[in-house]
């Protein structure tokens, strides 16, 4: 026993060895800055004069202003209606992409996870749109998408879909499921490596067992592969959820300057750079850090939950 617990101390001490470079690394790229951005958020701060900001506390964020006649108005960020459209637009754009790339993502895992000629070469192909830059992918589907040049409309007014051709980026009403569609198109790939790594990992004998005993092969999906692949699962929503809650690239390339497709960092960019308002977009940005860090805690919790039989 304590040479087992001698051993285990070892393995720590490595652990801790392989792991403090990459910490230092992370605190001075990453910990730092989000410190930094959280401190100007409770501050005046502007980009002419980042050392001369002034505490002002949460006056960002929320403050009541009264004028003196019995009235008064509230101003800040929790106060401002298009920081809520854009939490909204974020919210939405999150839930509807993370949806339909989940259920595609498994649909193609289970295809690459069988056995067919030329899956090595499927696998590799897939991840294609995800090895695309997303600015290029940006930048690609806004010509596809062109109300007069794209390739789309064309498909469209030829098979007698549309009577009048779309812009698809510019209109308030197909704005968002453009960008929904791009991206859908280009992470697919990403939910289906995950969750066909962890299809790999289910032993082969289970699937033999149910079809010596006759199972229906639809029974088998939902009591056998769901159940042993749903920590990959997990694991592939999460990635996706907080990568698609942070989206900016794709909505400042393909929608700019669309009010229907603002998400919460396109909204903080703006203030941080655009408005000259740094302060004011380091108080959102710390906002959407919280909403991230908030819905991941829900979410494994809920996880641990579910996999601890409902403890």
């Amino acid at each position: 026993m304590k040479r087992e617990s001698q051993l285990s101390r070892q393995r720590k001490r490595a652990a801790w060895l392989f792991l403090t470079p990459m910490l230092a690394v992370l605190a001075a790229v990453a910990l730092w800055p989000l410190l930094k951005t959280i401190y100007f958020g409770f501050t005046d701060a502007s980009l002419d004069d980042l050392a001369g900001a002034r505490w002002i506390g949460f006056r960002n964020f929320l403050e009541y202003v009264d004028y003196g006649d019995g009235t008064g108005e509230y101003y800040g960020l929790l106060a401002d209606p298009t920081w809520w459209n854009a939490v909204r637009n974020t919210l939405f754009f999150t839930v509807v992409s993370v949806v339909f790339e989940t259920i595609l993502g498994m649909i193609v895992a289970l295809v690459l996870n069988a056995n067919f000629r030329g899956r090595g070469f499927m696998r590799a192909a897939i991840l294609i749109p995800w090895a695309i830059p997303t600015i290029v992918s940006a930048k690609m589907w806004a010509w596809m998408m062109h109300d007069q040049f794209g390739i789309l409309n064309d498909i469209g007014l030829s098979l007698g879909l549309i009577s009048t051709p779309i812009a698809w980026t510019a209109s308030a009403d197909t704005a968002m499921a453009a960008v929904i569609i791009v991206d859908i198109w280009k992470t697919t790939p990403f939910m289906a490596l995950l969750i066909l790594a962890g299809l790999q990992m289910i032993p082969g004998d289970i699937y033999e067992a149910a079809r010596i005993d006759g199972v229906n092969p639809i029974k088998v999906f939902w009591r056998v592969t769901l159940p042993l692949v749903r920590p990959a699962l997990m694991v592939a929503v999460i990635f996706r959820g907080l990568d698609s809650m942070r989206i900016f690239d794709l909505i400042y390339v393909l929608t700019p300057n669309n009010a229907q497709t603002t998400s919460m960092s396109v909204y903080a960019r703006q203030n941080l750079f655009e408005f000259d308002k740094f302060a004011y977009g380091s108080a959102a940005s710390t906002l959407l850090f919280l909403t991230i860090a908030i819905i991941t805690i829900l979410y494994i919790w809920a996880g641990r939950v579910s996999f601890d039989g409902g403890r």
